[in-house]
């Protein structure tokens, strides 16, 4: 059998009815109970909801959280087994919890502090990049303070995160092809991010982690490990940290990856991978329809 990535999508990629489809298997109705005593809310009322209060930080990341780890949970159940993990952003946290490294409930606490903190987060924008010379870009950030390459997605798809005034600078001094500013409360993933990290990191000290059962590839370090320690350590850098998916795209090849599946909605992630590794297979499980697919392909192979 082809050698096999999981991949999770972070914010962004969150689109009302996510998680619709699953409402009435078991497996699902208790994760989706589970996390509303953590939240105070539910998931599936939030999901089903309004477009903008979907999008907004404080509910995106739980959601994504719990939709994406219950199609983890039914996956696991057919016997699926992936070789490597890595999830882009929040989607960290469910690679994390796919490689059993913490139960689901300490990881949507984590989440749940996570996006406290970052919907609070004020000062500092974030601007999606496509189109651009890259060393051009890279020397300018390079020259301007307060401004850093948040998500280094593509070649030549990125995002930059600092001050309102640094980013502007960057965008007068470069020639990109399209600029998105991007509807967050602050400069996610950049040094502005610093006391917001800071006051999770209490929480993250805390949380009870194992070693990972399958490797996982790091937004801050894209180079797989089991270790506990690792792990966390790397975590801990992820707020302030630049998400290296460019990176991550490169080493599936070296590790032998001959395949990858998105779980989570939406297909951002396959299509960054298949742009920078063409040769690699891509799927896609985004609910119950993609399951059922799968484990009629399985039976008949």
């Amino acid at each position: 059998m082809a050698k096999t990535a999981w991949v999770f999508p972070g914010q962004g990629s969150q689109s009302v009815g996510m998680g619709m489809d699953l409402l009435d298997l078991p497996t699902a109705r208790e994760k989706f109970q589970q996390a509303e005593a953590i939240l105070g809310w539910a998931v599936p009322d939030l999901c089903r909801g309004e477009d903008a209060l979907l999008s907004r930080t404080l509910y995106t990341q739980p959601c994504l959280y719990v939709v994406s780890s219950i199609l983890v949970d039914l996956l696991q159940q057919q016997g699926e087994q992936p070789d490597l993990l890595a999830g882009h952003s929040l989607g960290e946290y469910v690679a994390l919890y796919a490689a059993h490294v913490f139960e689901f409930e300490v990881g949507l606490r984590l989440v749940k502090r996570r996006a406290e903190l970052m919907d609070s987060a004020s000062g500092g924008i974030m601007c999606a990049l496509i189109g651009f010379d890259r060393g051009q870009l890279e020397a300018q950030i390079r020259q301007t303070p307060d401004v850093v390459l948040a998500n280094d997605n593509h070649e030549s798809q990125v995002v930059i995160s600092g001050t309102e005034e640094a980013v502007a600078g960057v965008l007068s001094q470069v020639k990109v092809k399209r600029a998105v500013r991007l509807n967050v409360s602050g400069a996610f993933h950049s040094p502005l991010m610093a006391g917001a990290a800071q006051e999770f990191h209490q929480r993250l000290a805390a949380a009870p982690f194992t070693d990972a059962q399958v490797p996982v590839l790091s937004n801050v370090e894209p180079v797989p490990t089991l270790e506990a320690v690792t792990l966390k350590e790397r975590l801990m850098q992820q707020m302030t940290g630049s998400v290296r998916w460019h990176e991550t795209s490169l080493r599936l090849p070296v590790e032998g990856i001959e395949r990858v599946v998105e779980i989570g909605p939406g297909k951002v992630l396959t299509g960054l991978v298949k742009r920078t590794c063409p040769q690699l297979l891509m799927e896609n499980i985004q609910g119950m329809a993609d399951l059922e697919s799968r484990a009629a392909a399985l039976v008949s192979a």
